[in-house]
């Protein structure tokens, strides 16, 4: 019952920008007094710079499902862009103070926008700043569809375009499952002696829920990522004797709020509950370490995951979660 994960390898898209593109904080050229939405000033755009942390903060938790990435990144790695893992270029529009739009575009490729108004400008901006090519877009869904078109991206091919249901979960409210409950299934931290299994697990999930391909690049990625979930005790599975059976990751974490990503059972293994099992034990751990809810996203035609984690106590949001990855030309 795969739940999306989209730290991955890099795809190569050349984009060439309007030229528009503001490299320090200055006033948005064109807009009427209408499209400042009721702000008394201007609004600019700022590359984001330590020390504007709070700033990025405040206007993130008003839009707290769809903003897990953008959080998350920017806690691990702050604001900050040498090509680290997490790190990304920002691009905020500003007005009275205050964050109104911001984009940001990832270490790996990925572009993620939080923009309810002045889309068009920080996805642009961020394009050109960052110098990077663009794997994938993600965030609210109306917004990722917009963004392809400002990027001219609206034909380019695609392993996955999809619009998704985000589910939330207190975690006060975590309803475990028979079997995780009676000590039948065990969810722990991966021991180092499982690494390559769970690399194969990350390469068979990477090609059946996002489209990769099977490459020597696939293999080395997943065998990365997983060493740097352990090194981070984000990920985890589920043992029956002493063998895993299932697997789950947090792709998103803050101290109160995680989000889910990468769970995967092999399919000779499914229809069992396990999927189930190793999302909630992770989130019983979770939870154990002060985190009081989670979030997660998955393919709306998806009745078996969505069943699965209603079962544990998720609810739909009533957001949807656009996600799209294109292919590697």
């Amino acid at each position: 019952m795969p739940v999306k994960n989209v730290v991955e390898a890099p795809l190569i898209f050349p984009y060439t920008p309007h030229p528009i593109v503001e490299t320090s904080s200055v006033p948005l050229d064109g807009l009427d007094d209408q499209s400042l939405t009721g702000h008394d000033i201007m609004p600019i755009l700022k590359i984001l710079q330590p020390g504007d942390e709070i700033l990025l903060e405040n206007f993130l938790l008003q839009h707290i499902n769809t903003s897990m990435f953008l959080r998350s990144n920017w806690r691990e790695a702050g604001l900050v862009d040498q090509g680290a893992r997490f790190q990304g270029t920002y691009v905020a529009a500003i007005a009275n103070t205050s964050i109104v739009a911001v984009a940001a575009h990832y270490w790996n490729g990925m572009l993620v926008v939080q923009a309810p108004m002045y889309l068009n400008e920080v996805v642009q901006s961020v394009v050109a700043q960052s110098n990077r090519a663009i794997q994938g877009i993600a965030g609210p869904a109306a917004q990722v569809e917009i963004t392809k078109e400002v990027l001219r991206l609206v034909n380019r091919p695609t392993q996955l375009n999809e619009s998704e249901i985000l589910f939330s979960l207190q975690l006060s409210n975590l309803k475990l499952p028979t079997a995780l409950a009676s000590g039948e299934v065990e969810c722990r931290l991966p021991y180092p002696e499982e690494f390559e299994l769970l690399s194969q697990w990350c390469v068979a999930y990477n090609i059946e829920t996002l489209g990769q391909s099977d490459t020597p690049d696939l293999w080395s990625t997943c065998r990365q990522e997983i060493k740097a979930r352990q090194a981070s005790a984000r990920h985890w599975v589920l043992i029956v004797e002493d063998t895993p059976i299932a697997y789950t990751a947090f792709n998103a974490c803050l101290p109160d709020i995680v989000q889910i990503g990468g769970v995967w059972t092999p399919p000779v293994l499914r229809g069992r509950g396990y999927a189930k099992c190793v999302v909630a034990g992770s989130l019983l751990a979770a939870r154990s370490h002060g985190v009081e809810r989670a979030i997660l996203f998955t393919n709306q035609a998806n009745q078996a995951a969505q069943t699965a984690y209603r079962g544990i106590g998720f609810h739909p949001t009533g957001e949807e979660f656009g996600l799209v990855i294109f292919e590697n030309h």
